[in-house]
């Protein structure tokens, strides 16, 4: 069977500080963030995922996007190493995490740069985005870790957003699903769905036909309904004036051997 778990990590206290790239600055609700959080996680544990919770980092304060620490594939952990300087530290906790499920813990090593937020698998196929916060070296040491397992490794230019997940996900049939207008190349996605909100480009297969995402994405919640699925719509406002979507707050494990 497969497992359901998912690595979440408490807002650090200092979340106000995080990085912005793409958008303005705006002030964060750090009280509000810690409710959106904890409505979010509720909404995992809710559709059958048991949570494991990180230990908290309050020193990092964009440790609660935690799948940018983190790739999987099957029962293999790749640990990232940011292209951001000051995020690296968020990964120490993360690795024990992983390594306590039981799972084979590889790591990217210098000079490679990866963010698990630029690394989407749909099957077998695993796309990563070559961009900001990933080069060409990251995207290298994804190949060697995971093509040996039986993944096809994709390269996915990303210059119009943080990461290749901010502008594209998947629903569970493997169609992929994006707002072009944050897209550098959908053609390399042949099954491929435009969506009408930044926002409901971000979606979290919970199981069955049910997506987390969004509530600021009301029009894509529509569309997807629309298709037979049932959207399970979430606020994770302060988390966007970060930057941060629905996948980037959890780490989803799979594929973990029984």
């Amino acid at each position: 069977m497969p497992s359901k778990k998912a690595l979440v990590r408490r807002p650090a206290s200092s979340l106000a500080e995080g990085l912005v790239t793409h958008v303005e600055r705006g002030e964060v609700d750090v009280d509000l963030a810690l409710r959106q959080w904890e409505a979010y996680t509720d909404a995992l544990r809710a559709h059958g995922w048991e949570t494991v919770e990180v230990d908290p980092a309050d020193d990092c304060p964009d440790s609660v996007f935690v799948e940018d620490t983190v790739v999987m594939f099957r029962n293999v952990a790749l640990i990232a190493r940011s292209g951001a300087e000051s995020r690296r530290a968020e990964t120490l906790g993360v690795e024990e995490a992983v390594a306590s499920l039981g799972c084979s813990v590889n790591w990217v090593w210098e000079p490679g740069t990866l963010d698990g937020g630029d690394v989407l698998k749909i099957g077998d196929t695993v796309y990563v985005g070559r961009g900001g916060r990933t080069d060409a070296a990251g995207v290298q040491q994804v190949r060697a870790a995971f093509e040996p397992l039986g993944a096809r490794v994709v390269a996915v230019p990303v210059a119009k957003v943080l990461h290749l997940k901010s502008a594209v996900t998947a629903l569970p049939d493997g169609t992929a699903v994006g707002y072009v207008p944050h897209m550098d190349a959908p053609s390399l996605f042949p099954r491929f769905l435009p969506v009408p909100e930044p926002s409901g480009a971000h979606v979290v297969c919970l199981g069955g036909d049910k997506l987390l995402m969004a509530a600021s994405a009301p029009r894509t919640a529509e569309l997807y309904a629309d298709l037979g699925y049932e959207p399970v719509p979430v606020d994770i406002g302060e988390f966007e004036k970060l930057e941060g979507c629905v996948t980037c707050l959890s780490v989803r494990l799979r594929d973990l051997y029984a």
